[in-house]
């Protein structure tokens, strides 16, 4: 698993990176009530809005941590935008993307260097 500065998080499988929010960004969202999906078949790049989360404090816009195509999204996220909240590095992911460029996932943090930037907040 790789991880963003916004707190985006990435997985890869082959050519597939799966993104979702970290456990920090759930908590620093609160309760989350609503949340919209990117379209299938839909080209992002770096940094392109892919999500938004709506939660009981403020609604929040998801970015695009690779380029890739949507391939497939969390439609559970829409009947139970919780999941985001309870799941948030395993079942509250927002999408799958077919992965463009594999060096822009290699570019992310790791682990250890994104808990290491928590440390800084």
């Amino acid at each position: 698993m790789r991880f963003t500065k916004d707190h985006e998080w990435v997985a890869l499988d082959g050519d597939v990176a799966t993104v979702g929010v970290t456990a920090y960004a759930a908590e620093q969202l609160g309760d989350v009530v609503f949340v919209e999906l990117p379209e299938v078949g839909k080209t992002m790049k770096p940094g392109d809005n892919m999500a938004v989360v709506e939660s009981v404090k403020a609604a929040s816009d998801v970015y695009a941590p690779i380029a890739g195509e949507v391939t497939q999204v969390n439609e559970t996220l829409t009947a139970n935008p919780e999941t985001v909240n309870e799941s948030p590095e395993q079942l509250g992911w927002f999408a799958k993307l077919k992965v463009a460029d594999q060096t822009q996932v290699e570019a992310l943090m790791d682990r250890p260097a994104y808990e290491a930037f928590l440390a800084t907040l």
